[in-house]
């Protein structure tokens, strides 16, 4: 059977290879030229965070080993104070666990030499889709392309969704933050990194901050998360450089005012979509990633959570002996999965923002590393579900509930009877 995903990113390429192995013929459209030729978009790379969701989809169709070897594995964040004290976070209570950087443009290429590769699958470059119609995709050039069976992984602005949008019944929300974001670099220091490479590097400014993450070649990709206010604020190199004088005067940043001239600022979005399939005419379309669920990046689950999709998708299919409207309607199944991590990715810019940096933050990981080490397997943190667990996600904020509620009990159980030892002890005083 053909398939036609538009979009070859990181989730169109892995659903190629996926619908691929299960023997269908796959057509990827592609709005950009070949990025493995062209490069990648300027200021436009943020790198990735993938953890163990991500590593079971590639480990799956046997890439997970090529795709690490070019990843640095980060154990913990790094905390950077405005006086330029440092702290160090481990992710897990014994150190053992890791997310692990790489670029997104890196990434993506090795998913598209994977994706060509496989039997049955084409890509066509320089390729935009602008609608869809029974039967075709419609395509930027005025012409038409046949298709029946219409995956849409193009992304939070996806043309298949725009679609799906028209048709009566569809559900549709976004909203923004009033916070952009902005790449920069911090080059190697005599041939060397300029910080500690095995950490996410985190500046917490309260109502900004900006982190770093490691790459290969010993540079770090910056990413500035702040107010659109402050962007706009910041006109001149003068006000650039003086602001980061004041705020992150640690940083290594010889090319400051180059690149925060020459690189654009994005925006953060988070969208819903129900249902995430529909037939139009002879036409079936469906969504996966960020045109079905687009998330702030603040937990590190967007390429995780895309990844995921497709590991389900392909599930799907095999439950269903590969009919795909029934696979496509069973998919749904995910929207609750993601659902949540669309909340906790917005919680966890407010974690990452404020939180980080303060002592209660610090004492709450130091006991949920004690409960980890003093009940393992019966305890377990959001963190180390989310990143290092593939246990869906809306079963992880029902077992971190559960784990809050008893340990609440726990310690008033073990208040009151502390309470009761000290008014005995009273007692035994008075007579």
């Amino acid at each position: 059977m053909k398939v036609t995903i538009v979009g070859a990113g990181l989730v169109g390429c892995l659903l190629a290879c996926f619908l691929a192995r299960r023997g269908h013929e796959v057509e990827l459209f592609e709005r950009r030229d070949d990025p493995r030729v062209k490069g990648a978009d300027r200021g436009r790379s943020i790198n990735l965070a993938i953890s163990e969701r991500g590593i079971d989809a590639l480990r799956r169709l046997g890439l997970d080993g090529e795709v690490l070897g070019e990843a640095i594995a980060m154990p913990g964040r790094m905390m950077h104070a405005v006086d330029g004290s440092l702290t160090f976070q481990p992710y897990s209570a014994d150190g053992g666990h890791a997310i692990n950087s790489i670029s997104r443009a890196a990434l993506n290429a090795r998913l598209l030499d994977a994706a060509a590769k496989m039997p049955g699958v084409s890509v066509r470059f320089g390729q935009r889709v602008t609608g869809v119609e029974d039967g075709h995709l419609l395509l930027a050039d005025g012409s038409r392309a046949e298709a029946k069976i219409v995956i849409g992984a193009d992304g939070a602005y996806s043309a298949v969704r725009a679609r799906i949008q028209t048709l009566p019944g569809t559900g549709f929300s976004q909203s923004y933050l009033d916070y952009g974001y902005k790449e920069l670099s911090i080059p190697p220091r005599d041939g060397e990194f300029a910080m500690e490479p095995g950490a996410l590097h985190i500046w917490p400014r309260g109502s900004s901050m900006m982190i770093a993450l490691p790459n290969p070649d010993r540079s770090f990709t910056c990413t500035l998360f702040w107010p659109h206010e402050t962007f706009a604020r910041l006109d001149t190199p003068a006000k650039v450089t003086a602001y980061f004088a004041e705020h992150y005067p640690d940083a290594h940043l010889p090319g400051l005012a180059a690149d925060f001239a020459a690189n654009p600022v994005g925006h953060l979005v988070t969208m819903h979509v129900s249902p995430w399939h529909a037939r139009l005419g002879g036409t079936l379309l469906g969504l996966v990633g960020d045109a079905a669920h687009a998330i702030v990046p603040f937990y590190g689950q967007g390429a995780n959570c895309g990844f995921e999709d497709c590991v389900e998708l392909d599930r799907c299919l095999e439950e269903t002996a590969d009919d795909f409207p029934a696979a496509l309607a069973l998919f749904e199944r995910r929207k609750a999965d993601t659902d949540v991590i669309a909340r906790l990715a917005l919680a966890n810019f407010v974690e990452m923002r404020d939180k980080v940096g303060s002592r209660m933050f610090l004492a709450g990981k130091r006991i949920e590393h004690a409960l980890e080490r003093a009940l393992p397997g019966r305890y377990a943190s959001q963190y180390e579900l989310v990143s290092f667990s593939t246990t869906p996600y809306a079963e992880v904020e029902r077992r971190v509930a559960r784990q809050r509620r008893r340990v609440a009990l726990a310690a008033l159980t073990a208040a009151a009877l502390a309470a009761g030892r000290l008014v005995r002890t009273a007692r035994r005083i008075r007579n």
